[in-house]
């Protein structure tokens, strides 16, 4: 009775499987669609060395996806002195950067992610944070991790959207 079953299952489906491969006239279209390759390119910030091991960000399409900055000061290559206030100051300045580096700004994100080395910072990023934007703030996520890259206080990775020309 399972091999009937079977048997007739593959007949009946026999039939739309030789009809979607070998369809005829004006809106014909090939059984198999050829798959393109987004292009992307990799942002890369004046003046810095390369980086070997990321990206500071990467563009496809009209998206930017920026890699996850901490609160370094570019001139020194070390944390900035301070607090969660500080180092969340200089996280906005190296995200701006690399904005624009890759023609956004901190005006076009969508979406961004925050990791907090103490959730106990959270008011006082939360503060600083709603001061960087105008209007309507993008969609963000905010989870407190073990530890960050140089035991920094903050991290925040975002998505924005390209300038228009």
């Amino acid at each position: 009775m399972k091999k009937i079953f079977l048997l007739s299952l593959a007949l009946m489906c026999s039939p739309l499987v030789v009809n979607s491969q070998t369809r005829t006239g004006p809106t014909a279209q090939p059984a198999t669609k050829k798959i393109e390759t987004a292009r992307r390119r990799a942002v890369t910030l004046p003046g810095s060395p390369p980086n070997v091991l990321l990206s500071p960000a990467m563009v496809t399409g009209e998206l930017v996806f920026t890699s996850g900055q901490i609160g370094i000061d570019p001139k020194t290559g070390q944390i900035v002195q301070g607090g969660i206030a500080e180092q969340t100051e200089q996280v906005f300045r190296n995200l701006t950067a690399v904005l624009e580096a890759a023609g956004s700004s901190t005006e076009h994100i969508l979406k961004a992610t925050v990791f907090l080395a103490d959730m106990a910072d959270y008011s006082a990023m939360n503060d600083l944070y709603r001061a960087h934007f105008k209007g309507d703030p993008p969609a963000r996520t905010t989870v407190q991790v073990a530890r960050l890259p140089r035991d920094a206080k903050i991290e925040i990775e975002v998505v924005a959207i390209l300038k228009k020309d």
